[in-house]
């Protein structure tokens, strides 16, 4: 059992011996590697950034009008709740309202001599 133990604590060592090299050599690349890459950014900014304006456009020039109309539908979607919200309380007041011109309307007309 004890033999076990210390293998395990062998393969431990093994792996923090293994990541601390391979910390040392990516920090090493990093450092040796940086000029290129700040040399390379400086020369490719130009490039990225009208790749990023070309793809941008592209992008709009596809999605926009999907865009357009989902906004267009949120609208009337939007108008059509507004109204809904105002009409709906009104409703039992217009019933009345029809109620009482039905009844005054059904009564017959009179027979008065028209000037």
């Amino acid at each position: 059992m004890i033999e076990l133990a210390l293998l395990a604590v062998a393969a431990v060592a093994v792996c923090a011996v293994v990541m601390l090299m391979m910390a040392v050599l990516k920090m090493a690349l990093w450092l040796v590697l940086l000029p290129v890459r700040l040399l390379l950014y400086v020369i490719l900014l130009p490039l990225l950034l009208l790749l990023k304006l070309a793809f941008g456009g592209l992008v709009l020039l596809v999605v926009g009008p999907v865009l357009a109309i989902a906004l267009f539908a949120a609208l009337v979607a939007g108008l059509v709740a507004l109204a809904a919200t105002l009409i709906v309380p009104v409703l039992p007041l217009l019933f009345i309202v029809f109620v009482v011109w039905v009844i005054l309307r059904s009564k017959p007309t009179s027979t008065a001599i028209a000037r």
